[in-house]
């Protein structure tokens, strides 16, 4: 049983349709294994096992009544505690919506629940989902379950941990500035972030009151799992059009560009003066496009269309803009008041007049035109997630991070650095998955990012397929 905790997402709906194991014996092993092994990790932050052990007695019913069956059909996930599930508090890491309990799930949860997922339990996040770190003050912190003196990553740490824990089959992230794919890095284990646009956002608590916004610019929903046919499974169960416009609109997302790693054309940009990658995960990265190319891959190295001084300049106005949508009123007040005096920085842009906001969207726009341009000559982009791996946990309070920093290459680095990388896929809103794919000399896992043309999801998912098939991929942390 203590493998099967670390199966795929998929061969696990197959044990169950194939009665090796029921639905409640996979549940109730879960829940044992959280009993034993989350107190190390505090990921999986609130449960629901009454009401999921009758969910996986009725999936039972059904395998044993011969039913037509999901495709996650039996097997027990968990979401992130931004994302609402009805009956289960909803807080977003935050005492502003602490006691928030929803009467309906999220559209993505209604998703993996039709598939057959039996949902039970929440996952922890910083506080509003705004940290590459996962602790806030109604759960506490989130370990790393390779180091527990670093953080699983944020702001879908939770999620990361608990699946390379082995406490869920399956998880539901959010990222907006790497949410899904820094703690898929640090945690050693599969994220993807999605077209934006694809998958439902109605139902999430991200620091604004419950119910009152459906999507805010590019933030997204999207699968984490343990191998990478799970990230291929979950945008199945979740990609397509919102309730509002399924009357009309339907999305088929084209075919994988290739199918095997020799059939990739590969660009590679692995390092930039812009924001140094720390000698370890850059070596890893190196190795990671050697074996690429050994594969046959046609691989040109070189940034991309838009540097990432350019994306910065872009990326983090729009950012902060969509954090002063979250502001509490009393703070944003404060800084419409600050901006209006000269304040600049951050108060400037999270108060930003729709007439500036639109004329940075309008750069915007033209950046994704030369992304599209550059990726007609190739079909993905491989690059770093952040340029460490996972660092000791520092929760000092910094709003503006301007105390925390990142040891990189033997000096210390401004904690925002962790954006530029992260930045191309979320300002032009292009698919992005990471992989596993190697651990420093202290064990920590060290991913690469997988970037694929707007709405060629599918071939960001297939590369990290292949990429499995040639160097493996999710390795189980020791003691787990």
């Amino acid at each position: 049983m203590t493998d099967l905790a670390f199966r795929s997402a998929r061969q696990l709906a197959a044990a169950v349709a194939a009665k090796e194991v029921s639905s409640v014996e996979l549940l109730d092993h879960y829940l044992d294994r959280g009993r034993r092994f989350d107190p190390k990790v505090n990921a999986v932050v609130a449960r629901d096992e009454e009401g999921a052990r009758a969910a996986a007695r009725a999936a039972d019913r059904a395998v044993s009544r011969g039913e037509p069956l999901g495709v996650l059909h039996g097997v027990p996930v968990t979401v992130k505690d931004s994302v609402e599930v009805a009956g289960m508090r909803a807080t977003g890491g935050s005492a502003r919506w602490g006691q928030h309990v929803p009467d309906r799930d999220a559209e993505s949860v209604t998703r993996l629940k039709n598939a057959g997922a039996i949902v039970f339990g929440k996952s922890n996040l910083p506080a509003d989902a705004r940290d590459w770190q996962t602790y806030n003050e109604i759960y506490g912190t989130t370990n790393n379950p390779w180091d527990p003196a670093r953080g699983p990553g944020g702001s879908s740490g939770g999620s990361a941990a608990a699946l390379a824990a082995g406490l869920t089959g399956l998880e539901l992230g959010g990222d907006t500035a790497g949410s899904i794919r820094v703690p898929a890095h640090f945690c050693g284990v599969y994220g993807l972030r999605p077209s934006y646009g694809i998958v439902p956002g109605l139902g999430t608590v991200s620091g604004h009151a419950p119910g009152t916004l459906a999507d805010t610019d590019m933030s997204v929903l999207g699968p984490l799992g343990r191998h990478a046919d799970d990230l291929g499974l979950g945008l199945d169960v979740l990609a397509g059009a919102d309730r509002e416009r399924s009357p009309a609109w339907r999305l088929e997302l084209p075919a994988a560009r290739a199918d095997t790693l020799r059939e990739f054309r590969v660009a590679a940009w692995l390092d930039d003066p812009f924001c140094p990658v720390d000698g370890e995960p850059a070596a890893i990265l190196r190795e990671t496009l050697e074996a690429v190319r050994a594969e046959g891959a046609v691989v040109v190295e070189g940034p991309g269309p838009v540097g990432l001084e350019e994306t910065m300049a872009l990326y983090r106005p729009l950012l902060m803009a969509q954090s002063g949508l979250i502001e509490p009123d009393e703070s944003y007040s404060g800084l419409v008041a600050l901006a209006a005096a000269g304040g600049g920085g951050f108060a400037s842009d999270a108060t930003l007049r729709f007439r500036d906001w639109h004329l940075l969207d309008e750069r915007r726009q033209h950046s994704r035109r030369r992304w599209a341009g550059f990726f007609r000559d190739v079909d993905v982009l491989l690059c770093p997630v952040s340029p460490t791996a996972a660092f000791p946990h520092d929760q000092r309070p910094d709003p503006s991070w301007s105390l925390r920093t990142l040891r990189i290459n033997d000096s210390d680095r401004p904690y925002r650095e962790m954006l530029p990388w992260i930045s191309l896929s979320s300002l032009n809103y292009l698919p992005a998955a990471v992989a596993p794919v190697g651990a420093t000399r202290d064990g920590l896992p060290v991913g690469v990012q997988v970037i694929a043309p707007h709405l060629h999801d599918r071939t960001a998912v297939r590369f990290a397929q292949c990429l499995a098939e040639a160097i493996g991929g999710f390795r189980r942390p020791p003691g787990f």
